[in-house]
């Protein structure tokens, strides 16, 4: 042990590496291993564990470049985060309340803060101003702890996310227009600077890197090189937002717009994201927070207690009425206006960068000859108080509602969890068409089926179509697309010597609700193919019938036109297989556009009243004519046709001839092919049946079930 030591160099503050490394690894394994334990979020843990081997600790590690580097980066993957996983739709919907909501909680904390600033601290009114817009800001710390309860889709927390970027914008903007007059540049050229360069920024963002990301996803599979790709998006945003004249926070956000509707919340991309983050990038950055805390402030001076109480206060106390204010203003609960307090509630980042760039310009000298800055020494010390204070408030308040809120939905929606008996399985017979299938089995499932998706391979010796070893290289590379996502895949082989028999008896035994099958797109749909459609998947009547042929990366699809056949909606499977169609465009972040006949575009029409997604609808007298049809779609955007079997209601003699419409007129275009299930005999899926799709009452019962 003598000799370990003495071979490392264990002076404080530590420097080799290994060592320093080893520290913060064991900190963030420990954290939340320990105080989930009883109950604190571990978000306070790794800030108090920054504060204690921090500088101002017990100097056991530097805050250096390495800490700084790998902290600013934690900050922008959060902010990134929350651009990411917003819910467009959600977001779209409300975004008025985003702006009150942003309006909120940047005036009132301004005004409060002024008036504290210039009348009880004596500060002028220039100092005032800049000492007010820190308390305007936030920092959405305790975001993750919202995304493991998986509640970052909440109408709360998205006008919350939404009224973050307004506050920060217009803070930032104060401190950028105080360092002008400080330094004499508020002139006109400096607005237009100002106004040109974020507009610009703010283009090229928004409106540039999902161009550069859908050709990129297109171009790229390999999953690492896609996952670094996110992370130069990453920073250039945050660069191109520093080059604005914006704080790169707003790039990070930005960034994670752009890329919202490419990355979809259900693929391994996004798994992959959410756990590095999580595991490191974040800690590392609330370990470098914590690094910047100093307890021996709070007995320095009176002066500084002073200034640490009315920080304290007014930061807190203003943003709990601004999301008091929000909850009266827009009728939310107590709960939501908890959780809007607890993620508004954190000063962290933003408020650091306005107070030290007002402590480092100098406005004069006193009579002693010090410098005068426009926030003196009190100040940046209160703001690192505020920092812990808040953080610690921030985290308790949000997992306290966020607990509360996860047991609501949980109790009001028992049933949302597989309103169907969901089980999905998908055949899989060549290796190019795994990863389609099981992307899009992912963006097709409901919420919370994670157990109930199999795979299988029929062998048949016979005909040689599929080899022991050939299956088991299938199946285990299935296994893994699954595994990278959290998905529990249940894989199975099976000799037959028939396969749309062997896939029949799986259908039967495990009561399977939708079926998968992909189509090779070299190949398309070959006459065995589609005999074994035609007089064997089809037969398996109380199955949805779902065929994909993938021209490109589903994640790259901007819009789906979803083509409904004559009189679809009277079929038993109607609702069902339209629940499909839902979570793709959910999941996905996608618009879609029905076409239909007029009595069921009106019905598509009362579920889109009740289920958020973005669609539109439009009356097609004939879809008989698709190559009409493909003339209405454009570059990126995806076929879905629900269509029905032989013998029922909404039967037309066109549809048999899809296969070679597709493989003929859409061979370069993404295409679903949809037969809902006819037949309703298991009392298991009762629920998706509507026996009068007129009957207002009854639609609202279903839509209560399946299109949440």
């Amino acid at each position: 042990m003598f000799t370990l030591l003495s071979i490392l160099d264990t002076t404080l503050p530590i420097k080799d590496p290994v060592l320093k490394f080893l520290i913060v690894l064991i900190i963030i394994l420990a954290a939340p291993l320990l105080l989930n334990k009883i109950k604190i979020p571990y978000l306070i843990g790794l800030i108090i564990a920054g504060a204690v081997i921090g500088p101002n600790g017990f100097n056991v590690l530097e805050r250096d470049s390495s800490i700084v580097v790998t902290g600013t980066t934690g900050l922008l993957y959060i902010m990134f985060l929350a651009g990411l996983e917003i819910d467009l739709a959600e977001f779209k919907k409300n975004k008025w309340k985003s702006v009150g909501f942003g309006l909120y909680t940047f005036s009132i904390p301004l005004v409060t803060g002024m008036l504290i600033a210039h009348y009880i601290l004596q500060f002028h009114w220039m100092s005032s101003l800049l000492f007010a817009s820190l308390f305007s800001t936030h920092t959405l710390i305790s975001y993750p702890l919202l995304g493991k309860m998986g509640l970052v889709k909440n109408r709360a927390v998205n006008v919350t996310v939404g009224g973050t970027m307004i506050t920060d914008v217009l803070a930032l903007l104060i401190l950028a227009i105080v360092v002008g007059i400080t330094q004499g540049e508020v002139n006109t050229a400096f607005w237009l600077r100002l106004g040109v360069s974020f507009a610009v920024f703010s283009a090229l963002v928004l409106w540039g890197f999902p161009i550069l990301g859908r050709w990129f996803f297109k171009k790229e599979s390999d999953k690492i090189s896609q996952y670094i790709f996110v992370l130069v998006i990453i920073y250039m945003a945050a660069l191109f937002a520093e080059l604005a004249s914006v704080e790169a926070i707003i790039g990070a956000f930005f960034a994670g717009l752009a890329l919202n509707r490419l990355i979809p919340h259900t693929s391994a991309l996004m798994n992959r994201i959410d756990f590095v983050g999580n595991a490191i990038f974040i800690p590392l950055f609330l370990i470098s927070v914590g690094m910047l805390i100093d307890f021996k402030v709070f007995f320095k001076d009176f002066e500084t207690i002073k200034v640490v109480f009315f920080m304290t206060v007014a930061a807190i106390l203003s943003k709990y009425l601004a999301a008091y204010f929000t909850q009266k203003t827009f009728g939310y609960t107590k709960t939501e206006k908890g959780l809007i307090f607890g993620l508004s509630a954190s000063h962290a980042a933003a408020t650091l960068a306005v107070v030290l760039v007002g402590y480092n310009i100098i406005i004069g000298e006193n009579e002693a000859g010090e410098p005068i800055r426009l926030l003196n020494e009190a100040v940046l010390n209160g703001s690192i108080v505020l920092i812990l204070i808040s953080c610690t408030l921030s985290s308790f308040v949000t997992q306290k509602n966020g607990l509360k809120l996860q047991e609501a939905e949980s109790e009001n929606h028992e049933t949302d969890a597989d309103p169907d008996n969901e089980k999905i399985l998908i055949a899989i017979n060549y290796e190019k068409t795994i990863e389609p299938l099981v992307n899009l089995a992912l963006l097709l499932k409901s919420k919370k089926n994670k157990e109930n998706i199999f795979a299988i391979n029929i062998i048949n010796k016979e005909l040689n179509e599929s080899s022991e070893k050939n299956a088991k290289k299938i199946l285990e590379t299935t296994e893994k697309m699954g595994a990278s996502v959290d998905l529990k895949l249940k894989t199975r082989s099976r000799f037959d010597s028939d396969v749309s028999k062997g896939i029949a008896n799986a259908i039967q035994e495990d009561k399977i609700t939708d079926l998968l099958l992909g189509i090779d797109p070299e190949r398309g749909f070959t006459p065995s193919f589609t005999f074994n459609l035609y007089y064997g998947y089809l037969r398996n009547t109380n199955t949805n019938v779902l065929i994909y042929r993938e021209a490109q990366p589903v994640s790259t699809i901007v819009r789906h036109l979803v083509i409904l056949g004559e009189n679809i909606h009277h079929e038993p499977g109607f609702f069902h297989a339209l629940a499909k169609i839902w979570n793709i465009a959910k999941n996905a972040g996608v618009t879609v556009a029905f076409y239909g006949h007029e009595d069921t575009i009106q019905l598509i029409k009362r579920i889109r009243k009740k289920a958020n997604i973005e669609a539109e609808c439009k009356v097609l007298k004939s879809w008989e004519d698709l190559s009409v049809i493909k003339s209405y779609m454009k570059i990126n955007e995806g076929l879905i046709l629900m269509i029905s079997q032989r013998g029922m209601l909404s039967y037309s003699s066109k549809m048999h001839e899809i296969p070679n419409e597709i493989d003929g007129v859409f061979r370069d275009t993404n295409c679903i092919v949809i037969y809902p299930f006819v037949s309703d005999t298991d009392v298991n899926y009762a629920v998706r049946n509507v026996n009068n799709p007129d009957d207002f009452a009854e639609i609202g019962n279903i839509i209560g079930r399946i299109f949440k």
